[in-house]
């Protein structure tokens, strides 16, 4: 049964573990008809809930929708239509330029005032996390450019979960780094690519799709100066060994994607890699962590 042109029907449900949630998205995805999106999401971290959504270009109540709801019975479901409307050119609209430290993020609609030593990075509204409007992207950027005041200057810069790109451009930008970025996103990599074409910082980062600093990709470039990773607490905590493999003390890390409450454990398991915090920034409801590697071996290094 097809919708309006212009549609987009949602298929919402929460389960409780991270394993139900990644087997309903790989169900979602083989439904009929076939989304043009699956994504899921931690939603409560103590209590193990994920969010799954499916994003269908027609509506998907039919057989396939009935047999997913009886093979996972204890999932909520909920299915809804998003009016049609150019998402792209509302967020456009609304979004107005972000001021981070020496930074200023801006869409190509709309640069602002900004001082001549500001450093621009003009990122277009996409389906990718990073505008620099949410107070993660601009922890990260406040603690770089602490870290450039304090008289840093790095010269490889890992950026895990890069969104958009804009950390990387930015690192790219500031100190004329060496730059590896990665997503998990497939959209995420063609939109941070896009950025970094048009930022003019396609000779400095390289982006690639992955989820571990253990990929070849990452390890080709290291050990780094400073590693960003904006992502969220969980999978924070089980990248803080690969982190730890590809730097060196003296290097910096900056950790984002953090609620308040969240930042404190995420803190300990770094320090136990040998990782310990200089500064917490706090923006909004969220908490960016500025670290330093103090040691060689941590905790549970070899």
């Amino acid at each position: 049964m097809s919708g309006d042109a212009g549609e987009i029907h949602t298929v919402f449900a929460t389960v409780d573990s991270e394993s139900r949630a990644q087997a309903l998205a790989d169900a979602i995805e083989k439904m009929d008809p076939e989304p043009s999106g699956v994504g899921c999401f931690e939603v409560d971290e103590d209590n193990d809930v994920w969010e799954v959504a499916g994003y269908f270009g027609s509506n998907p109540a039919g057989l396939s929708l009935t047999v997913l709801e009886m093979a996972f019975s204890e999932a909520k479901f909920v299915v809804s239509k998003v009016p049609p409307e150019d998402w792209v050119a509302k967020v456009r609209r609304e979004l107005t330029p972000v001021k981070a430290g020496r930074f200023t993020l801006h869409g190509g609609h709309d640069e602002g005032d900004a001082p001549p030593s500001a450093i621009r990075l003009q990122i277009e509204a996409a389906m990718a996390f990073g505008t620099g409007h949410h107070g993660t992207t601009r922890g990260c950027l406040i603690a770089m450019d602490t870290l450039a005041k304090q008289g840093m200057y790095a010269r490889r810069v890992l950026d895990l979960g890069t969104g958009t790109g804009a950390l990387a451009m930015g690192a790219a930008k500031l100190w004329k780094a060496h730059c590896v970025a990665t997503d998990i996103d497939e959209v995420a990599v063609a939109t941070a690519r896009e950025n970094i074409r048009f930022n003019g910082t396609a000779s400095m980062v390289q982006v690639y799709e992955a989820g571990r600093a253990t990929s070849p990709a990452v390890l080709r470039a290291a050990p780094y100066d400073l590693v960003f990773a904006n992502i969220l607490a969980a999978p924070l905590k089980r990248l803080a060994p690969q982190i730890a493999a590809v730097v060196e003390p003296g290097s910096a890390v900056i950790l984002s994607g953090l609620l308040h409450r969240q930042a404190p454990g995420v803190a300990q398991v770094f320090a136990g890699w040998g990782m310990n915090v200089k500064q917490r920034i706090k923006l909004g409801e969220w908490t960016t962590l500025l670290l330093e590697r103090v040691s060689k071996l941590g905790n549970h290094d070899g």
